[in-house]
């Protein structure tokens, strides 16, 4: 983006860049730009809480008045303690011929509808695949985790992206199912930690480093920490 924004000022559009990682943005320099120490995400900072949005919006646009580079710095800062975890419960199980994953996602289906609903269809799956295919598509990792060659196991497309349309819709289905707005990454470590679906994941995960897939396919299934 840093770079983009030296492209429209030199056609005579000013910018303002926001970055959340300090030595990123000092790295890309761009004309003008805010260091937000925010999680990763978040880059107005907190969800739901609109006066603090604008009073980034605010500081941000102010820098337009300069005509010098500049980077200047939030004067609040949101911390990640990186060991939070969504408290979500998970639907009992079902249909006990299923596989646990499966029986799961099925059960969190009217939530993620929920989700779906009160984000104005902003959050969600259906980038590769839709909600109602989900299930599908975690049996695939499913197939991966207990031995079956990645490139063999149907996986409905580049696996990084099916892994992330799993997840929304997992993370989706949560937000509906609490009353407040979660502290960054705790509904994804909720996912990985606590779900059935969660473990088969880190389980393909596994079985594909170790059928020594191409490291993009096996290492973005989940967040780079994991």
């Amino acid at each position: 983006m840093s770079t983009l924004a030296h492209v429209f000022e030199a056609e005579g559009i000013a910018t303002v860049a926001l970055g959340s990682i300090r030595k990123q943005i000092e790295g890309s320099a761009p004309p003008r730009g805010l260091w937000c120490d925010f999680p990763l995400g978040r880059p107005l900072g907190k969800p739901g809480d609109p006066e603090f949005q604008h009073r980034v919006l605010d500081v941000a646009f102010a820098l337009l008045n300069t005509t010098e580079p500049v980077l200047a710095e939030f004067d609040e800062s949101i911390p990640d303690g990186g060991d939070e975890m969504l408290a979500c419960p998970l639907p009992p199980r079902h249909d006990p011929d299923a596989h646990p994953a499966i029986d799961e996602a099925r059960g969190l289906l009217a939530a993620y509808d929920r989700g779906v609903e009160m984000s104005d269809g902003r959050f969600g799956a259906g980038r590769v695949v839709a909600a109602d295919d989900i299930p599908a598509a975690i049996e695939a990792f499913i197939r991966i985790s207990e031995g079956t060659p990645w490139a063999e196991a149907g996986i409905p497309g580049l696996p990084m992206r099916v892994s992330h349309d799993i997840r929304s819709y997992y993370e989706t289905a949560a937000l509906a199912m609490v009353d407040h707005a979660p502290a960054a990454w705790a509904s994804t470590r909720w996912f990985l930690d606590q779900t059935e679906t969660g473990k088969v994941m880190m389980a393909a995960r596994q079985a594909m480093q170790d059928q020594d897939a191409p490291q993009p396919m096996w290492f973005y299934l989940t967040p780079g920490d994991r």
